[in-house]
C-alpha cells in the first residue's frame, strides 16, 4: 500500500492525530501513521517544540508521504503560551499553518471563560478568520468542568455546547460528548451538514476526558460511523485517543485496532447496499 492512500473503498478518510502517541513525538506521530496505513494525521499543535515549527513538520510530511488533513490550534491550558498568549494570533497561526501543509481545517475549542475579549467576538470572529485566509474552522465540543464535590463549572464561553450557536462548521468529539453526558449520534443527527470534521474515540461519561479506544466507550461509535456513511459524511474522521501508559507496540497494536475499526464500520453500510 502507499503511504496516505486508503485501500478500505471508503471515500471518508481515517487520519491519526498526533496527540494519540503522546508520550512520543509529532515525528512519532507521522511515523506510525505511516506504517500502519492512515489516510493522513492531524496535527495537534501542543507541548512538543516540533508542532510548532510548520518547515520541519512540512519536511516530515513531505518525508513520510503523509498529508496533513487538518491542525489542531494550541488550546488547551498547557498550551496557552505556544505561538504567544493572544489567542486570536494563536488561531491565525493555525490557519496560516493549514495553508503551508495544504490542510483544509483547523479545529479550535471554545474560548475559556477567563479569556473575555476573545470570547465578546468569538463567533463572528472565526467566521472572519475563516473567510480570510480560505481555511475551514470547526468549533469542537467541550464539557463543563465537574468539581470533586459535585456541581459542574462551566469553564468555557459562549457555551462548551456548539449546538445552538451560530458557527458554520463544528468539529465532534466523541470523549467530550460522553464527559457532558451527550449522545454522539444525536449530535451528529443535530448538527447535519455543519459536522466537518470528528475526533474519533469513546469515553464512559467519568468525569475525566477519557479519550478510549472507539468501542470501549458508551458513545456507539460503530453506529456514529454507520450513521456518518449513510449520510454521505465529506469531511475526515481523525483518531484522537489516549495511549500514554502503552510502549511502542502497544500503542501500535491499539491504533491498528482503531484504524480497522473506523474503516469497517464507514463501509458497513456501503457494503450493505
Amino acid at each position: 500500500m502507499i503511504a496516505g492512500v486508503s485501500d478500505s473503498g471508503s471515500d471518508v478518510k481515517v487520519a491519526l492525530s498526533t496527540s494519540s502517541v503522546y508520550p512520543e513525538s509529532t515525528a512519532a506521530g507521522f511515523e506510525i501513521a505511516s506504517l500502519l496505513g492512515y489516510d493522513g494525521v492531524e496535527l495537534m499543535v501542543g507541548i512538543d517544540p516540533l508542532a510548532a515549527d510548520v518547515d520541519a513538520v512540512e519536511r516530515l510530511r513531505d518525508y513520510h508521504q503523509m498529508p496533513v488533513v487538518s491542525v489542531h490550534a494550541p488550546c488547551l491550558l498547557i498550551t496557552q503560551r505556544v505561538w504567544g498568549t493572544d489567542p486570536w494570533v494563536k488561531l491565525e497561526r493555525a490557519t496560516e499553518a493549514a495553508n503551508q501543509l495544504d490542510a483544509d481545517l483547523v479545529v479550535v475549542h471554545p474560548p475559556f471563560r477567563w479569556q473575555r475579549s476573545y470570547a465578546t467576538r468569538f463567533v463572528e470572529g472565526v467566521r472572519e478568520l475563516a473567510d480570510r485566509s480560505g481555511v475551514r474552522i470547526a468549533v469542537e465540543n467541550m464539557f463543563p468542568w465537574r468539581a470533586p464535590g459535585g456541581g459542574d463549572f462551566k469553564a468555557y464561553r459562549p457555551s462548551w455546547d456548539p449546538t445552538d450557536l451560530d458557527y458554520d462548521h463544528l468539529t465532534l468529539d466523541l470523549s467530550h460528548a460522553a464527559t457532558a453526558r451527550q449522545d454522539s449520534l444525536e449530535l451528529v443527527r443535530r448538527w447535519d451538514d455543519r459536522l466537518a470534521h470528528v475526533h474519533l474515540t469513546d469515553g464512559n461519561g467519568s468525569a475525566k476526558d477519557e479519550h478510549l479506544l472507539p468501542g470501549q466507550g458508551n458513545q456507539r461509535a460503530d453506529e456514529v460511523l454507520e450513521e456518518l456513511s449513510r449520510r454521505g459524511y465529506a469531511g475526515h474522521v481523525v483518531l484522537e485517543v489516549n495511549t500514554n501508559d502503552a510502549d511502542r507496540g502497544g500503542r501500535e497494536e491499539a491504533l491498528d485496532t482503531a484504524l480497522a475499526f473506523a474503516r469497517r464500520h464507514l463501509n458497513q453500510v456501503k457494503g450493505a447496499a
